[in-house]
């Protein structure tokens, strides 16, 4: 997929890209796969602002995807490629040959009227899109779409180019190599996808403007010490004022340059090699 460069015929498409959406096959979605998405403006159930500076952005509709790709042994075939504003990657509408149909993440290389399927039970050929338990896969694979639990539906590895590799089986779990560098081990009996993520020029897009990120509903992010005393701990003095110069905190005073605040969780027993030593 190819990156459109506009003229500068502005400030604001100096530096402005898009894709070319070369892959897309389709404009319409599936009618029966879309929800209504309502947005929240970063508010929780009480009204009050836990997520800063969201809010605004595009009306969207969310597609319904499959990510546990949980209906064993039926082919289906790809009937179109599709943009999804929800997220970075595309995604594909099967048409189950029982009449179903679903949107899946789509892979890199998936076209127009391929076929894919998944199994729980039995291997199946290593094809892009296909899906099964990571103890059929061989070691070396791409994959994407990771479950951590058995069943639970695919939570790692769905942001558009990324893919994990399979590197290697011992005992009950699997070593996964994550986008990030991270080694984690994985029970064998949980899903994946074969392949890479489409979408790959994603990353190499440039925004352009500060408007197409208001587009997005991502508001402008102000600074603390252009704020009132009452607002973050670095507000208010006389003018431009630092307050002699005080360490960096959150709005909440918690230290935000290198003060470690991850809790030890149930799952760093499964991280072989962690993403931040080098």
């Amino acid at each position: 997929m190819g990156i459109k460069y506009y003229k500068p015929t502005s400030p604001g498409r100096r530096f402005m890209q898009v894709l070319t959406f070369e892959e897309l096959t389709s404009r319409n979605p599936e009618r029966s796969l879309l929800i209504p998405l309502k947005k929240s403006g970063g508010r929780n159930n009480s009204g009050k602002i836990t997520s800063r500076f969201r809010g605004g952005g595009h009306k969207q509709m969310y597609r319904i995807i499959d990510f546990k790709r949980d209906k064993y042994d039926v082919p289906a075939r790809v009937a179109s490629i599709e943009y999804d504003p929800i997220r970075t990657a595309f995604i594909a509408l099967l048409h189950y040959s029982d009449g179903e149909k679903r949107y899946i993440l789509a892979p890199y290389g998936l076209k127009v009227n391929d076929t894919v399927i998944s199994s729980k039970t039995k291997e199946l050929d290593i094809l892009t899109g296909y899906a099964m338990p990571m103890k059929f896969i061989p070691s070396g694979s791409n994959i994407h779409n990771i479950e951590l639990r058995a069943g639970q539906g695919g939570k790692i590895v769905r942001g558009a180019g990324t893919v994990a590799q399979l590197m290697a089986k011992e005992g009950d779990y699997a070593h996964v190599k994550l986008p990030s560098g991270e080694v984690r081990l994985i029970r064998l009996e949980c899903m994946a996808t074969i392949g890479q993520l489409s979408n790959i020029d994603n990353i190499n897009i440039s925004i352009g403007k500060a408007g197409r990120v208001r587009w997005f509903g991502r508001k402008p992010h102000n600074r603390g010490v252009s704020m009132n005393p009452v607002d973050h701990p670095h507000g208010g003095g006389e003018g431009k004022s630092g307050q002699g110069n005080p360490h960096p905190v959150s709005p909440s005073g918690v230290p935000s340059k290198g003060f470690k605040t991850r809790k030890p969780k149930f799952s760093d027993k499964y991280i072989v090699k962690d993403r931040r030593k080098k």
